[in-house]
């Protein structure tokens, strides 16, 4: 029986058409990168709009990125049973129509639900993408150059995210930061179908470990309701109890999944190995303060400073094109040098002292004393720690484990950002009404909630750098690491 996938073109045969190819799949990554930092600058004109207590806000993030992360894996998964062009393209499909939908939406609910299918279409062109390239680029020197290409759309997007939100919601309105993506998906789409070629499935076994996927995704969403909503229903209320201990029982389902199935989503082997745990345990803290710090510093500059949508997104450009400047090469020329240990720790430590330069926030805070420097020390540090994180996930495995071992340590850098971000807007949310309540000004509360907010990302960030410098292992990581350094 044959499929669309068997009359896709094969480039193997035509090596100059796979840079074309590149170009797409980059196109297509780009709508998921933009969709991150673009929604971002664009969140105080939604909560005016939709009428979102301060709270319930971070759902327009928390939707995405809890079953963009929850089905990351499955996402793979999906790839090696039916083929990689196919379910990059279903992927592409899907994103473009949710983000309609999020375009269009008027209600809350309408657009929670919009972002939670868009992050599942944004998990299986993510992991679809990268396996296409993996297969296109086959020569150590080719492979290296569509990877450094690949890496530097996904830093530089978040450049172009932040402006072009500014932009268009400065401009136009808010629902264009989601309407955006439909000529660029379009245009992926028709032309992903010609250029694209097929990938074969390469699955050994056709089970699909779904009720793993859907456990944790469910677990990790019912603790995420639970804590956004515990400082209104009380901590110690049987709502917020229960809805907890729900959570757990679903989370110690997954791993006993994970225990049975034939092929799990999660192998819990892995977590045997040192550095991998190490890292994935790094990866979540500085997750938890990296989203927590890039939804909460939109908050503070236009919410407190009143800086328009286009000020917010020129105000993230010095970060994000230090974070890009570092995906082109400098970071992996840090850890040829270094080793992985060093520079993991040094960048943790780096962000742990941008977030506390945000912790002097202030109704009054300038651009050239808070955010400026804040700014810096957090480009320069996420930009130094993202490639050895993942290659500290990668050390102690084969090379036939090592995907599978790089979209674990996404997978808990996701869902790290998921919980951070609940736990710390709700921290920021909790102490803004106990200072609003003592008779101060609405913007002198709302610095004050975001002050100890990001205080507390920096503790978590400057724990990550603990770990690492304390736990990771250098043996045994120099092979993997000139492997992937050494161009």
């Amino acid at each position: 029986m044959t499929t669309s996938d068997d009359h896709a073109p094969h480039l193997a045969t035509h090596p100059d058409r796979r840079w074309l190819a590149l170009v797409l799949l980059c196109l297509g990554e780009l709508m998921i990168v933009l969709d991150t930092t673009i929604v971002n600058v664009a969140l105080p004109s939604i909560k005016t709009d939709l009428h979102f207590g301060d709270t319930a806000l971070a759902w327009v993030v928390n939707a995405y990125m809890l079953t963009y992360g929850g089905f990351l894996l499955l996402g793979g998964r999906l790839g090696d049973l039916y083929g990689h062009r196919r379910l990059f393209l279903l992927g592409i499909a899907a994103f473009t129509l949710t983000s309609l939908a999020c375009g269009l939406s008027t209600t809350q609910s309408a657009l929670v639900i919009a972002r939670s299918v868009q992050g599942l279409g944004g998990a299986v062109v993510s992991a679809a993408a990268l396996s296409l390239i993996m297969d296109l680029f086959t020569e150590p020197g080719d492979r290296a150059k569509a990877m450094g290409v690949f890496g530097f759309v996904c830093a530089g997007g978040g450049s172009l995210g932040a402006m072009l939100g500014g932009l268009l919601t400065s401009s136009l309105s808010w629902h264009w930061v989601f309407l955006v993506n439909l000529p660029i998906g379009a245009a992926v789409v028709a032309a992903a179908w010609r250029l694209v070629p097929k990938a074969p499935a390469t699955a050994t076994s056709r089970h699909l470990d779904v009720f793993g996927a859907v456990t944790v995704t469910a677990a990790l969403m019912l603790a995420v309701y639970a804590i956004i909503n515990g400082s209104q229903s009380g901590w110690e209320s049987a709502q917020t109890l229960g809805q907890l201990g729900v959570a757990l029982a679903l989370l110690l389902l997954f791993l006993w999944i994970e225990t049975r199935v034939q092929v799990p989503l999660m192998p819990l082997r892995l977590f045997k190995l040192r550095n991998l745990a190490v890292a994935n345990v790094a990866g979540v803290l500085w997750a938890a303060a990296m989203f927590a710090w890039f939804f909460l510093s939109a908050l503070y500059m236009q919410l407190v400073l009143g800086y328009g949508p286009m000020q917010v997104g020129l105000a993230f450009l010095p970060a994000n094109l230090i974070m890009a400047a570092f995906s082109l090469g400098l970071s992996a020329k840090l850890v040829m040098r270094f080793g992985i240990r060093r520079p993991l720790a040094v960048g943790l430590a780096l962000a742990a002292c941008g977030l506390l330069c945000f912790a002097r926030a202030t109704e009054h805070g300038g651009f050239i004393n808070v955010i400026l420097p804040g700014m810096l020390l957090l480009g320069v540090g996420a930009g130094v720690a993202f490639n050895p994180v993942l290659l500290a996930a990668m050390s102690d495995v084969g090379p036939s484990e090592s995907g599978l071992a790089s979209g674990v340590v996404n997978t808990s850098f996701m869902m790290g950002g998921s919980l951070g971000l609940a736990v710390l807007a709700t921290l920021a949310e909790a102490r803004t009404q106990s200072v609003w309540a003592a008779g101060i000004s609405h913007a002198a509360a709302l610095a004050a909630g975001y002050r100890w907010a990001f205080f507390a990302g920096a503790c978590f960030a400057a724990l990550g750098a603990l770990l690492s410098a304390t736990l990771l292992r250098t043996a045994g990581a120099t092979a993997q690491e000139q492997t992937v350094t050494v161009h």
